[in-house]
């Protein structure tokens, strides 16, 4: 039995990944469900732990500049690892866009947020909830909608913000705001609206939101931190990310 034993033993240990790592990796809020799957699939195929810290893009920009441990950053814009890029706080060659997001009015409530968005119009709302859009590109985004909309005005004194789009969106869900400007991905998933009603922002009302992904300075002598981008750019990672709504 011993040398059966042993035989074992060394099978595992060559299975094994040869130089596991952790990775500190930085995700804008509106991604955090397909990270949630993405970090779970990639840790099994490559044995390399990634520790995962979600919030704004425009509040890791600040943190990065300041410092912060972050290797790898999944920004909700691609302005914000370009800027990181030009002033030298990231390895070269490894910035591109992993998603597409799309904004959506969305209210837990059935039936309160119509299918073509009039209920903007009406007004018959006490608070609309979204991102900051200082700091937020989903938030920048919802601004934009509604001053194509011009109702960015009439509005105004409606805004609940919240930091970043999982403080918007929270804000909806516990319906302190009855309805508000979120990700998709927050409440979409497998193909369908998880829960109450939504209007598709025409993408045509707001800059297209180019979510780029960047190796931070922090992260160039990390193995772990090119097997992610290149999970990133295949094709279980890709099924996953269309999964909630997501464009490529």
């Amino acid at each position: 039995m011993k040398p059966l034993v042993s035989v074992l033993m060394t099978g595992l240990f060559l299975c094994a990944p040869a130089h596991a790592a952790e990775l500190s990796v930085a995700v804008a809020a509106n991604f955090t469900a397909p990270m949630q799957k993405i970090a779970e699939a990639f840790e099994k195929e490559t044995g390399h732990k990634l520790v995962l810290s979600y919030g704004s893009t425009g509040k890791f920009y600040a943190q990065i500049k300041n410092g912060a441990p972050f290797e790898v950053l999944f920004a909700a814009d691609d302005e914000t690892p370009a800027r990181l890029e030009q002033e030298g706080q990231s390895v070269a060659g490894t910035r591109f866009t992993y998603a597409i997001g799309k904004l959506v009015l969305w209210s837990k409530q059935p039936g309160l947020v119509d299918e073509q968005g009039e209920v903007l119009r009406t007004g018959a709302f006490e608070r609309i909830a979204l991102a900051d859009p200082k700091l937020a590109p989903y938030g920048a985004a919802a601004m934009q909608t509604l001053s194509k909309l011009e109702l960015a005005d009439a509005l105004g004194s409606k805004f609940v913000q919240g930091e970043n789009i999982g403080q918007a969106y929270q804000f909806v869900a516990t319906q302190n705001a009855p309805l508000g400007f979120v990700a998709l991905s927050q409440v979409f998933a497998e193909g369908r609206l998880t829960e109450g009603s939504a209007w598709m922002v025409p993408e045509t009302l707001y800059e297209p939101i180019r979510q780029d992904a960047i190796v931070l300075a922090k992260g160039k002598d990390n193995p772990a931190a090119p097997e992610l981008m290149r999970y990133l750019r295949g094709d279980a990672a890709k099924a996953i990310i269309r999964s909630y709504g997501y464009g490529l």
